[in-house]
């Protein structure tokens, strides 16, 4: 890898996302880290390139289809890293994540797909393994906070000998605009599972993502929330949208770790929506919400008017909203001697683009430029980076802290 041109490529930089990450990684990356951009269309590129920081307006362009396999693989083999924000990535992301597994370079993406997730492990695992490559996903805010949160839990837990982890459940609050990418990554994935029914049973599966289900303990799961609640503090939550990606990354993490966090380790995710009338209102707009944006999703009449009215992909929220968003991920989990533990992750900036580009950026560099666990394959942020990353995001700003209750 010491002979490759780059350390770092940023593939899909035109759109909203890259050219958020772009601007990031200007601002951010060492002295002297070769990284270039990357897209399918060399001018429009070389437009995101322009208005840079002056560091970033000289990193070369780089041009690739994600159709096009020898493109891809002459943009893996020239590089030590790849992230990559080109979705829905069951689209047009599994020739990519080849390329990288079959060229022994390590890959990152921003994907909340679960089925994508499956297709890609079962295809490049075992090849990844042999080439030493790194192929990480859910690398922005799905699902860092919640995989790292969870880990540093875990990790304290184990230092204090307290035992492995039992009940885990995790309360999200956010603040941000809707994601034109996320909204078609569901919209890819509902599509899916209406052509292929049986898919319904793998991406609903606890396990889905598991490396060996068989070996999964036999602790009963919780469901994903599909109905407002109350904590043990008064606050209402709802179901969280990215729930049922989130806790099967955790899940996985959990077992290619031998199940370090413990063999009745149970997880779960809900969205706090407040207290009192306010709270229970917001959290039965955020049930029906959901339940009728993915039925809508599913029905060709109800999916032709959400296309009009909701974000599409390359869109997204101004910077005056993007600087006024913020996400806090408060985990407690109780581990097997009875003590307790408080793991919370936060971040200034909407979740979905201002956090996930110090995410992604920061995930890539540390691919790049780190000393990481000796792993390799198909593997998660907690897996594959761990407190590196974790060391990477207090310096940029993000709050990574674990107390006993």
């Amino acid at each position: 890898m010491s002979e490759r041109a780059h350390d770092l490529v940023l593939f899909g930089a035109s759109g909203f996302v890259g050219k958020l990450v772009a601007e990031y990684l200007a601002e951010h990356a060492p002295e002297g880290a070769r990284i270039a951009l990357a897209g399918r269309t060399r001018a429009k590129v070389e437009v995101v390139r322009a208005g840079l920081p002056e560091r970033g307006r000289s990193w070369p362009v780089l041009v690739a289809d994600s159709a096009d396999p020898a493109a891809l693989a002459e943009l893996a083999g020239s590089t030590r890293a790849v992230v990559t924000t080109v979705g829905p990535y069951a689209r047009y992301g599994l020739p990519l994540v080849e390329a990288c597994a079959r060229a022994g370079t390590h890959y990152a993406d921003l994907t909340g797909e679960v089925l994508f997730v499956r297709d890609a492990v079962d295809a490049t695992d075992a090849l990844a393994r042999e080439t030493g490559a790194r192929i990480v996903h859910a690398c922005g805010y799905d699902s860092i906070p919640s995989d790292l949160a969870v880990a540093e839990l875990a990790r304290r837990a184990a230092a204090d000998g307290a035992g492995g982890l039992t009940d885990v459940q995790t309360v999200a609050t956010a603040k941000g605009g809707f994601s034109g990418g996320t909204i078609d990554s569901m919209r890819a994935q509902v599509a899916a599972i209406k052509e292929r029914p049986e898919l319904r049973r793998v991406a609903g599966h606890p396990y889905a993502l598991s490396p060996d289900r068989a070996a999964e303990p036999a602790t009963r799961q919780p469901r994903d929330a599909s109905t407002p609640s109350r904590t043990a503090d008064g606050r209402w939550v709802a179901p969280f949208v990215m729930a049922s990606f989130n806790t099967r990354v955790v899940r996985r993490s959990n077992a290619l770790q031998d199940f370090a966090y413990g063999r009745g380790f149970s997880y779960g995710e809900v969205m706090a929506t407040g207290t009192g009338i306010g709270g229970a209102v917001a959290a039965g707009a955020v049930t029906g919400g959901l339940l009728a944006g993915v039925s809508a999703m599913a029905f060709g009449p109800t999916a032709a008017l959400l296309d009009r009215v909701l974000p599409a992909p390359g869109e997204g929220p101004d910077a005056a909203t993007r600087a006024k968003g913020f996400f806090r991920m408060v985990t407690t989990g109780t581990t097997e001697s009875g003590r307790r533990y408080r793991s919370v992750a936060a971040g200034k900036g909407d979740p979905g683009y201002a956090a996930t580009a110090v995410m992604l950026g920061e995930a890539g560099l540390s691919l790049a430029l780190d000393d990481l666990p000796d792993r390799a394959g198909s593997l998660t942020p907690a897996t594959a980076l761990g407190t590196v990353l974790v060391d990477r995001l207090r310096a940029a700003g993000h709050t990574y802290e674990v107390t006993e209750l």
